[in-house]
């Protein structure tokens, strides 16, 4: 069992016969009455985020978790179609639980599936990633006299994001898939 003085952000916890993971907490002790812990958690099935607050020293089951690395083969509309390197399985999973994160990953890549109780919840990808630039606008020569500016431009996997003027077509670019935002040149 794990207590609520062992919350972590990221671990799962089954509350209610539903699994959830803690998004944030936070423990509170009142001048008057007993602690309790305030929770923000994710639910597991739908990705849908609710407030719950417990009592301090609550116990709950804890929930198996594993990263497996797998390939991503290809978007199917609904679905991602991820393969296991090891036995060469393959496994389709669906958009509402990989979420906003296939969208900094190209066909053929490897990204990190996180499995809870054997089924699959979630994919990692890295805080940051190199892609090509697919489509610009050119630089105009004479736009960064007042000190620099942007320009959209759409990378191989098909998102947009504010790069600097100097950037072309087919240039690679690093960005940070937490933000959304270039940081330099690959």
């Amino acid at each position: 069992m794990i207590s609520t003085n062992q919350f972590k952000n990221g671990t799962h916890i089954e509350v209610d016969g539903t699994i959830y993971r803690i998004v944030e907490f936070q423990h509170v002790k009142p001048g008057k009455g007993g602690a309790f812990v305030r929770t923000k958690l994710r639910k597991l099935d739908d990705g849908s985020v609710i407030d719950k607050t417990f009592r301090a020293g609550e116990k709950f089951r804890p929930v198996r978790t594993e990263t497996k690395r797998m390939q991503y083969l290809y978007d199917s509309g609904e679905m991602a179609v991820l393969m296991d390197n090891s036995d060469y399985s393959q496994l389709e999973v669906g958009r509402e639980v990989v979420g906003d994160a296939m969208r900094w990953v190209v066909p053929n890549s490897e990204v990190e599936v996180l499995f809870v109780d054997e089924r699959p919840s979630g994919v990692q990808v890295p805080s940051a990633v190199e892609m090509a630039v697919t489509e610009t606008s050119p630089g105009v020569k004479g736009d960064t006299a007042s000190g620099g500016g942007t320009k959209p431009a759409t990378l191989e996997s098909g998102v947009r994001v504010e790069v600097p003027l100097f950037v072309n077509q087919g240039d690679r670019v690093r960005v940070d898939t937490r933000s959304g935002e270039y940081v330099s040149r690959a």
